[in-house]
């Protein structure tokens, strides 16, 4: 359990997911939280969220879909949040909190999130101003709690990317090495931070104004055990894993996988703006061609890594998310970063296959790939 949360990011993902948990976590009687959340980026359009967030009453989410077969529509009111800020903004509050009583970090800063800025190379990244880039900031408000006592802390990345936690640390050691920090802080950000590796799954597909989420029942949080690690709190869907290897190559290689794809198409097609992933799976000649992705290339792929009875049940889960009546989930927001996500879902996935050592012959996703390579517009 944990006291105050200190989470990076603003997105409907984790109103519905951490911060739901949370939320749940407390009324159940732990003592977990509060959680601030902060606005990484200085964009002014996020004002009207940060502000929200530390608005007293809670924030509204819709849980809809089928669960167990049966149709599913709750609403939950989450009260976990109390406090909203900009690290542009609120630079110094922050590192106050991290000096302070912060004792969990969380994070979800999107698929570029993890770039590091030029700005941030150099000295002047521990100097007091708020850096540019995530880790920059989050290097230089660890530097401010190590010089403050250096508290023990936990960080619990939910960026989708592989080993998420030795990701984010090992840029911030990078970043404290270029800004010539002392061998004491080095040591700490390798001995006195946890930085957990952990696997988010849940389709939240809607925002509502100025915050909350509607989102399906479907919901995972797998953290990596480490010795030490205890999840921020206890909740049905945490799970505590040895290894996250199964469950990220399930989710980033079938169902993030599966995103891509209609998003390709539908960007290569210029279809609707508002089309959603169950309008086109309505169509037949849209279902069709994914289920024999699914079938003939993907299943295939995690066979080859030993994983086919765990990849046969996950796309039939996956299918069923996507056709879920109740949700909205919207092409144009899956089509953000498109490149990126063709990158690390699609050519990751036949990377990840090949190192396997067994050939196997995935001509569609290949096109993709190779339309990217060349630098063709899908």
């Amino acid at each position: 359990m944990s006291g105050r949360i200190i989470q990076f990011g603003t997105s409907r993902f984790l109103q519905a997911h951490v911060d739901l948990f949370v939320h749940e976590a407390r009324a159940a009687g732990q003592a977990v939280g509060p959680i601030t959340v902060v606005q990484t980026s200085a964009s002014a359009a996020r004002a009207g969220r940060v502000a929200a967030f530390g608005a007293p009453g809670g924030y509204p989410v819709i849980i809809r879909g089928v669960e167990h077969g049966a149709p599913v529509e709750r609403r939950v009111t989450v009260t976990s949040v109390d406090q909203g800020l900009s690290a542009a903004a609120d630079w110094a509050e922050l590192r106050a909190l991290f000096a302070g009583p912060a004792d969990a970090v969380v994070s979800n800063t999107g698929d570029v999130g993890y770039d590091i800025a030029a700005a941030d190379l150099g000295p002047g990244l521990l100097a007091g101003a708020a850096p540019a880039s995530f880790p920059g900031k989050l290097t230089a408000l660890l530097h401010h709690r190590w010089q403050a006592g250096g508290r023990p802390l936990t960080i619990l990345p939910c960026e989708l990317l592989h080993r998420n936690g030795r990701a984010l640390q090992a840029a911030v050691l990078e970043l404290a090495k270029r800004a010539d920090a002392a061998q004491g802080f080095l040591d700490w950000l390798r001995d006195g931070v946890l930085w957990a590796n952990t696997l988010v799954d849940r389709i939240v597909s809607e925002a509502l104004e100025p915050i909350g989420a509607v989102a399906e029942p479907y919901a995972l949080w797998v953290i990596e055990r480490r010795p030490g690690l205890t999840p921020p709190c206890e909740h049905p869907c945490i799970i505590l894993a040895d290894d996250l290897e199964p469950f990220e190559r399930l989710k980033l290689h079938i169902l993030n996988l599966g995103h891509t794809v209609l998003a390709d198409l539908w960007l290569q097609e210029a279809r609707p703006p508002t089309e959603t992933v169950r309008e086109m799976l309505a169509q037949p000649a849209i279902r069709a061609p994914l289920e024999q992705v699914y079938r003939d290339e993907v299943v295939p792929g995690f066979a080859a890594r030993g994983l086919r009875v765990e990849a046969e049940a996950y796309v039939a889960t996956t299918l069923e998310r996507f056709l879920n009546p109740f949700l909205a989930h919207r092409l144009a927001d899956i089509a953000q970063n498109h490149a990126a996500k063709v990158e690390r879902r699609i050519a990751g996935f036949l990377s990840w296959v090949g190192e396997g050592g067994a050939p196997v012959a995935a001509p569609a996703l290949a096109a993709i790939v190779a339309r990217h390579a060349a630098g063709g517009r899908p």
